[in-house]
């Protein structure tokens, strides 16, 4: 009776290790960058809105239904620089 317990307690530990060892995995791939990331999105309802989206070089401003994404527009890199946290600010021709 005491090596069923032994069993059950071992086999508990295995299933228990391979959990942590899957979570491990999933959590280290995660962390590597796609060629796909979303800059920014604005909500406009529910499931409604528009996304700023890099792709590669280019940055897509898709819009976002419940039933479809609409491609609006593409920038290239050199035509958009993003404002914000991290990004530096683009100066106008009189501010140099």
């Amino acid at each position: 009776m005491i090596l069923t317990y032994l069993r059950m307690f071992a086999a508990l530990g295995l299933v228990i290790g391979l959990i942590y060892a899957a979570a491990a995995f999933a959590r280290k791939r995660q962390g590597k960058p796609g060629i796909l990331s979303m800059l920014a999105y604005q909500g406009f309802g529910p499931k409604k809105g528009i996304a700023l989206m890099r792709l590669g070089k280019d940055v897509l401003l898709v819009g976002v239904t419940p039933t479809e994404l609409k491609l609006m527009k593409i920038y290239s890199s050199r035509e958009l620089e993003l404002e914000g946290p991290g990004t530096p600010e683009r100066k106008g021709r009189n501010e140099l």
